[in-house]
């Protein structure tokens, strides 16, 4: 695994009462960088490492554009203050395609034309990868049935993918197509799954 520092220009300010070091895993490469106590991750990501798939659009955690996954969990970069993810694992949109293979909810976005303008598809791909996990590991949803068993695979219809992914709006509006990229990205993960 890759190990880096990010300098501040002229040097990295050393930690005090208002700044801490911190290392940060990220898409597969150890950072450490020493952060200013208000740094959000959404901001580091951008401004210092140059990681802008990840986008500013509310910037108050209500329209899901920043969504990065953490410790393989979705989660609003915008309001994760970046010092309290230390030696954390940081997924953003950069870091799920291996090489030039795309990783299958980026292909399926591409295929079903889930998207107009782009604006919020980055956040809406770590979403959707977050739901596929959720889902697998039988985290039920408001949608899902009282009646299914706790901790065994949900099944994911388009009612639930919609509940799931209602955390991250479209202003374009491209949500049954999103639907439709989530399902078949579910149907290939599950075709995988049962080919091993």
């Amino acid at each position: 695994m890759e190990s880096t520092q990010h300098p501040e220009a002229g040097g990295a300010p050393p930690a005090d009462g208002h700044r801490s070091s911190v290392v940060l895993h990220i898409n597969g490469v150890t950072h450490t960088l020493t952060v200013d106590h208000r740094t959000t991750v959404l901001d580091l990501l951008r401004e210092r490492l140059g990681l802008t798939g990840a986008k500013k659009g509310c910037d108050h955690g209500q329209c899901g554009a920043c969504t990065v996954l953490v410790d393989g969990r979705r989660a609003n970069s915008c309001l994760l203050p970046a010092v309290a993810q230390d030696g954390c694992r940081l997924t953003t949109v950069e870091g799920l395609a291996e090489g030039e293979r795309l990783h299958p909810l980026q292909q399926a976005f591409l295929e079903r034309d889930a998207l107009q303008c782009g604006y919020c598809t980055p956040g809406q791909i770590c979403s959707a990868v977050g739901v596929l996990t959720e889902v697998a590991d039988g985290f039920p949803s408001h949608v899902t049935a009282p009646t299914a068993d706790s901790g065994t695979p949900v099944e994911l219809t388009d009612d639930e993918i919609r509940e799931r992914m209602s955390g991250n709006l479209c202003r374009c509006g491209a949500y049954p197509r999103i639907v439709e990229a989530v399902r078949d990205a579910a149907l290939q993960a599950g075709g995988q799954e049962a080919a091993r």
